[in-house]
């Protein structure tokens, strides 16, 4: 399958680098407006660069979507109006109001799919089947001061990553919320039936955090997504008294995890759609309403 990527920031430059690994795609076919980025990157992953987009969509089957934020639905909309199946990187667009204009004009035999990375992540669809009666949630994913340019605050850049999570893969639903922060710095406290669920973000840390805790009556899970490891914590319900403590001897469990690259995953996964014509795990639909969950979380700042 020939594939094309429009974009060659951060996020198109690893899109073109697995999409030329894959043995599924015959050739990566790069756009930029900023031609002489595209001839750096082609060059440095064997890959070829059009001349203008409708010059791309001649050449492609699918197309990556990586240009930053603000430009999704304008170039989304070119896209999709040249027939072509998209794989937009998250979120699908600036506004859950240009989501679902664009979600209007999409037929039906296009798949459209949005890259919320992680959930590929394997450690996710691991605590998905361990989880049962979730007691406490809580994400943390916080980044060093980057300069890279998203044109989104830290609830749409990061904190959606966890959003996506909590709406699709651990089923929370019927959520109340409580949210405070900035463009930076962003908490959200939401409740859903007996769950209490917490979401930190931050783009001011000192560290790289990206780690999900859970606690139920039997176990308490701990994930990590960057090192893909997951620890079960369980009570044998057995005390003893040290010293004059008491002392509780937990067992802890180390989960296999089969480590894969996530956006591999993504990309893999992507072109099975398309080459099958089924719909993307992500769809628009789920999009919007991690989208609408941003502006939810912001409207509260």
């Amino acid at each position: 399958m020939d594939v094309g990527v429009i974009g060659t920031g951060m996020m198109g430059q690893n899109h073109v680098r697995v999409y030329s690994e894959l043995k599924e795609v015959d050739s990566v076919v790069i756009y930029d407006v900023n031609r002489s980025q595209a001839e750096k990157i082609a060059t440095q992953n064997n890959a070829e660069v059009a001349d203008s987009y409708e010059d791309l969509f001649h050449r492609v089957e699918a197309v990556s979507l990586c240009v930053p934020t603000p430009f999704h639905y304008n170039v989304a909309l070119q896209v999709i109006n040249a027939g072509m199946n998209i794989l937009i990187e998250k979120p699908i667009c600036l506004s859950s109001s240009e989501s679902k204009e664009l979600e209007k004009q999409t037929p039906d035999d296009i798949v459209v799919g949005v890259g919320h990375i992680e959930r590929f992540n394997p450690i996710v669809s691991e605590i998905s089947q361990i989880i049962s009666d979730p007691l406490y949630i809580e994400f943390k994913r916080h980044n060093p001061t980057s300069s890279r340019i998203t044109g989104s605050s830290v609830v749409e850049d990061l904190m959606i990553h966890d959003i996506d999570i909590m709406l699709h893969a651990l089923g929370c639903s019927d959520l109340s919320v409580q949210a405070k922060g900035n463009d930076d710095v962003a908490a959200a406290l939401c409740t859903s039936g007996n769950s209490v669920v917490y979401l930190s973000a931050s783009r001011k840390s000192s560290k790289k955090i990206r780690m999900v805790h859970i606690e139920q009556e039997d176990m308490t899970i701990q994930g990590d997504f960057m090192a893909q490891e997951i620890y079960v914590h369980r009570k044998p319900g057995q005390y003893k008294v040290e010293r004059d403590r008491y002392v509780q001897e937990n067992i802890v469990e180390k989960v296999q995890v089969a480590k894969l690259e996530p956006l591999r995953a993504e990309l893999s996964t992507f072109l099975m759609s398309v080459k099958t014509s089924t719909p993307f795990p992500i769809t628009s639909r789920q999009a919007i309403e991690n989208l609408e969950f941003c502006e939810m979380i912001k409207e509260m700042f």
